[in-house]
């Protein structure tokens, strides 16, 4: 979420957003390379990803939103698409960093997108 944000506000390459978080050498590699994978793929697919959100926000445009609660509901909405974890966990997951980074009606609204998004795509 935080190369995400960096490349979106600072209009840099999401390469170049990773490579500052990871100056810090607290990363262990594995850390590094999944949390690269899933950045960088939801940064090549963010036309796709934002449609999705627009969809389930309802009357809310992305620009209408936080920049953090919108690079939050791209990487979820990119790892409940394109990867195997358990979309509770997911959900969970961007509710709690939006906790942590945002606010509490954040994180609601950030369950509400990704709930109904999830309640779609499994086809209940």
């Amino acid at each position: 979420m935080q190369a995400l944000y960096q490349a979106e506000c600072a209009g840099i390459d999401i390469r170049e957003a990773l490579e500052n978080i990871f100056e810090q050498d607290k990363y262990i590699k594995e850390t590094r390379e999944f949390s690269a994978q899933l950045a960088q793929g939801a940064w090549e697919n963010l036309g796709k990803i934002d449609k999705i959100i627009e969809k389930y926000s309802r009357e809310w445009k992305l620009e209408r939103m936080g920049r953090v609660d919108r690079n939050i509901l791209r990487l979820a909405v990119y790892e409940l698409t394109e990867t195997k974890v358990p979309a509770q966990v997911i959900i969970d997951e961007a509710v709690e960093i939006a906790k942590k980074y945002s606010t509490t009606e954040a994180a609601k609204f950030i369950n509400g997108i990704l709930g109904a998004f999830k309640k779609e795509k499994d086809g209940k």
